[in-house]
């Protein structure tokens, strides 16, 4: 323990009270001597990160809680690596970083049930660089993370729709599983009509009419 509390730079009782307080593991232990590793180190850096972007001692339980009750990679990615996403692996300080004052448990919870998040030991994965990205960003433009998670468990819903559509259109045509060009075109076309969707949206919003057509 005092090893350990040197190499973190705590005092052995600050040590003690983080076991107290169930943020560390027990050690492993061999007869009467108890050893730690470095994934206890990790963690003890994990809190010190954490204790410095604000976060409470109890919210740090809670969020360390959360992520041992999630999946892991493993479970998450199932039968393999999404083909055209690359996950990102992170540090609870970083993914912290990303979504400053947002990273509470409930938000962790509902990121790894839908399987944006995963743990692989004392690191953290994003299952997709874009996504995680483009929520960072919505987050710094003011929406809270809470919106962003529950809009995307809502945008899941309609592109699985989609893409059983488009699966569907182009696999009663062709013999193969998967069309050469079924990625490109759904994109192409899923964008466009989300373009003039948008269009439409706002034009509502700004009470304009759309434009007329030729006079019959």
């Amino acid at each position: 323990m005092e090893e350990l509390a040197k190499e973190a730079g705590i005092p052995v009782r600050t040590l003690r009270f983080y076991r107290e307080r169930g943020l560390i593991a027990p050690p492993r232990r061999e007869g009467r001597i108890a050893w730690y590793d470095d994934h206890h180190l990790a963690r003890l850096r994990t809190i010190a990160a954490l204790l410095e972007r604000g976060h409470t001692l109890t919210g740090i339980a809670d969020l360390a809680r959360t992520f041992e009750s999630g999946r892991d990679v493993a479970e998450v990615l199932g039968l393999g690596e999404p083909t055209e996403e690359t996950p990102v692996r992170l540090t609870p300080e970083q993914l912290a970083d990303h979504f400053e004052g947002e990273v509470t448990p409930e938000n962790l919870a509902t990121a790894l049930e839908l399987g944006y998040l995963a743990t692989d030991g004392d690191e953290i994965v994003h299952i997709s660089r874009r996504l995680l990205e483009v929520s960072a960003e919505l987050v710094r433009e003011g929406v809270p993370l809470s919106t962003v998670l529950s809009a995307g468990r809502r945008v899941r819903e309609h592109a699985d729709a989609l893409a059983d559509l488009f699966v569907q259109v182009l696999q009663a045509h062709t013999t193969e599983t998967e069309p050469p060009r079924l990625r490109p075109l759904a994109r192409a076309v899923v964008d466009a009509e989300l373009s003039m969707a948008l269009d439409r949206r706002l034009r509502r919003d700004d009470g304009a009419q759309p434009p007329k057509g030729p006079e019959t």
